[in-house]
C-alpha cells in the first residue's frame, strides 16, 4: 500500500506492507500534520511562531513534541559550535529562499540579522515546558530538524500498528522499516545533486535505517547568474560555500540524521568527516562540486554503489 501527501512543504510518500497498512499510513499522515501545525515557523498559529512573537518578552508553553525538537536542536547547535543553529530564523526570513520573496539581502541587513543568531539565548524550562528567546527579533526555525522528527514518528506509528515492513520518504528524509516483504534489504537511491529530484547517482542497501540528504539543489534561487541555496552560514550570513554540493547521513534516528546532514554540510568535508567518524552508528557520503565522492569508514557495510560513472569515489 502506497500513499502520498503534500506536508511539511514537501511531497511525502509512505509505503507499508501487511494487514492494516492503509489505516496505519493514514495515522502516520495525521501524526505528520500534528507536527507541522506545531513547528511550522511560517504558520501564524504554530507554537514556534508563538515563541518567536514573544521573543524578548516572555516564556511560551509548548507541547512536549516541540519542546523535544527544540532541545534536540540546541544539542546539535552546541555540538556543531553554532554551524547548525535553530535561531537562524532572522536570516532565513531575510533571504526568503523557497518563497516568492527570495532575494539577496543588503550587507547591512545581514549584519543586523547575525546579531540575533545565538542558540545560547534560548532559555528552556524543563518542568514548565516553556521556551523563551532572550532578545526581541530572535526567531527559531526548525526547518533543519522537524522533518527528521516527523520521519521518526511515522515509523513509530507504523510499528505500533503492527507494520514490520515500510518505507517513509519525506522529501530527502528516507526511513526504511524492517526488510522488504520478500526478506531482502531495501535498496535506497541517493539523490544526484546535479539533476532533478528523484534522479540518483548511487545506492545503498539497508534495513531499519534512516538516510537524510542535504544539498544545494533542494531550495535555491538565481540572481545575476549566481545560485543561492538555502543552507545558510551562521558566521557569514550567506549560503555555505565550501565545495560540497550534498551530504547524506545514514543513522538510526532521523531527527539526528536531519540535523547532522545540515551540520556536516556546513562544517565542510574535512571537519564534517572528523565529526562523523567520532559519532557512533553514523555514516556519511559527501559529494563535491567536481563530482568527487568521499565516504566515511563504515559506508561499505551498506553495499554502497555508484551507478553513474561521471562520479569518482575518492579514498
Amino acid at each position: 500500500m502506497v500513499k502520498t501527501n503534500f506536508q511539511l512543504d514537501t511531497l511525502i510518500k509512505i509505503s507499508a506492507y501487511g494487514d492494516g497498512a492503509s489505516e496505519a499510513i493514514d495515522a502516520a499522515f495525521e501524526r505528520i500534520e500534528q507536527i507541522d501545525k506545531k513547528m511550522n515557523a511560517r504558520a501564524s498559529d504554530s507554537e514556534v511562531t508563538a515563541v518567536n512573537e514573544a521573543a524578548g518578552k516572555n516564556p511560551v508553553k509548548v507541547s512536549s513534541d516541540t519542546f523535544f525538537v527544540i532541545k534536540r536542536g540546541l544539542y546539535f547547535s552546541e555540538l556543531s559550535g553554532g554551524k547548525f543553529d535553530i535561531t537562524v530564523g532572522p536570516l532565513v526570513n531575510l533571504w526568503g529562499i523557497g518563497t516568492d520573496k527570495a532575494r539577496v539581502p543588503e550587507k547591512s541587513e545581514i549584519i543586523e540579522a547575525l546579531k540575533l543568531i545565538n542558540y545560547r539565548d534560548v532559555l528552556l524550562d524543563e518542568n514548565e515546558k516553556t521556551v523563551m528567546l532572550k532578545k526581541p527579533g530572535m526567531a527559531i526555525d526548525l526547518g533543519g530538524i522537524a522533518k527528521g522528527y516527523a520521519a521518526d514518528e511515522v515509523i513509530r506509528v507504523l510499528k505500533e500498528r503492527g507494520i514490520k515492513s515500510a518505507v517513509a520518504d519525506l522529501g530527502g528524509n528516507v526511513y526504511v522499516l524492517g526488510k522488504k516483504p520478500n526478506g531482502q534489504p531495501w535498496k535506497i537511491g541517493i539523490q544526484d545533486p546535479f539533476k532533478q529530484r528523484g534522479e540518483i547517482f548511487a545506492t545503498i542497501e539497508a534495513e531499519d535505517k534512516t538516510l537524510v540528504t542535504s544539498g544545494v539543489y533542494e531550495r535555491f534561487f538565481e540572481q545575476g547568474g549566481k545560485r543561492y541555496h538555502h543552507i545558510l552560514d551562521t558566521s557569514t550570513g550567506y549560503p555555505v560555500e565550501n565545495g560540497l554540493v550534498s551530504v547524506t547521513i545514514i543513522g538510526d534516528s532521523s531527527i539526528d540524521a536531519d540535523a547532522l546532514s545540515t551540520t556536516v554540510f556546513s562544517l565542510g568535508l574535512q571537519r564534517g568527516m572528523e565529526l562523523v567518524e567520532n559519532l557512533p552508528d553514523i555514516e556519511a557520503i559527501f559529494v563535491t562540486k567536481d563530482k568527487e565522492v568521499y565516504v566515511s569508514s563504515g559506508v561499505n557495510a551498506y553495499n554502497f554503489k555508484i551507478i553513474d560513472d561521471s562520479f569518482t569515489l575518492k579514498q
